[in-house]
């Protein structure tokens, strides 16, 4: 069998990383944490990332190219209800993959310029997204609202996708399986747009949504 390349350590510097921010919350965990977790030296991983906030940067650089990817990806065509369910579902699934940003946002911007700075443009870039769904769904047919409306319901979308770990975490920070509040949140998202929805869409979306709306 061939054998697989062993990984390089600032890849797995930077998979630990990730891994303990999101399971501890990136405030608790020290680089010596990381090295130790790792079985390196602390010299070992300055070698690589001089202070924690290097390797911050270094994961919102690789979540800020996938998010971009995945909000830029629905404009390609005319979305239905069941495209935005599905393209919610894989920007939630994103934002969990990276959690540790989103549980310690206040703290993060707060101290890290870059972040500040490109935080606000993937918030706007949600808005954008949302608003080009919502405004392909009314030119299809599937939805009737207002530009106020769904200028509205485009910013409230960016607002539960931004803040709904948090929330969730608050409700139950003792749950073991806390993605299983994943699914809520999208229909959370999706439920706004119900009263706007015409006919069969919105049927599809009370189909779609059965499983959430008893939890």
């Amino acid at each position: 069998m061939e054998r697989k390349p062993k990984r390089r350590t600032r890849e797995r510097i930077l998979e630990a990383s990730l891994r303990l921010f999101n399971d501890f919350g990136e405030p608790n965990v020290t680089t010596t944490v990381i090295a130790d977790d790792l079985n390196i030296s602390p010299g070992n991983l300055y070698y690589h990332f001089h202070s924690k906030d290097e390797i911050v940067n270094e994961l919102f650089a690789g979540f800020e190219r996938e998010i971009s990817e995945t909000l830029a990806s629905p404009a390609r065509r005319a979305p239905n209800v069941e495209d935005m369910w599905l393209f919610l579902h894989v920007l939630f699934e994103e934002i969990w993959k990276y959690r540790f940003l989103y549980r310690d946002l206040d703290d993060l911007l707060s101290r890290n310029r870059l972040l500040e700075v490109h935080f606000k443009q993937i918030l706007a870039h949600k808005v954008k997204t949302g608003t080009a769904l919502c405004e392909g769904l009314v030119a299809t047919g599937e939805m009737k609202a207002s530009a106020s409306e769904i200028q509205a319901l485009a910013t409230n979308m960016a607002v539960i996708a931004t803040y709904w770990l948090p929330f969730e975490y608050a409700r139950d920070p003792r749950r073991r399986d806390p993605s299983s509040g994943l699914g809520r949140g999208v229909y959370q998202v999706m439920s706004m747009m119900a009263p706007f929805l015409q006919g069969a869409s919105r049927q599809l979306l009370q189909k779609l949504s059965q499983e959430y709306v008893s939890t």
